[in-house]
């Protein structure tokens, strides 16, 4: 599954979350680092939701830009 995610720059670091999986948050020095933990952060969070028999969440959040005027 696929999962969308939204990296924001920080003070001195970017920082990402997934929309569809609240709670699922990473930090990293770099937009690669937080990548890669973004992704792992991703797959803990499903494995904690297998492991309660909890529900995996459906990815819905779709991501575009709007050019501003």
């Amino acid at each position: 599954m696929r999962y969308a995610i939204v990296i924001e720059k920080a003070e001195s670091n970017y920082s990402a979350y997934v929309p569809d999986l609240p709670g699922c948050v990473a930090t990293g020095y770099t937009i690669e680092e937080v990548k890669q933990e973004i992704a792992q952060a991703i797959a803990f969070h499903l494995e904690g939701l297998r492991e309660e028999n909890l529900p995996i969440p459906l990815s819905l959040s779709l991501t575009d830009y709007v050019e501003a005027s």
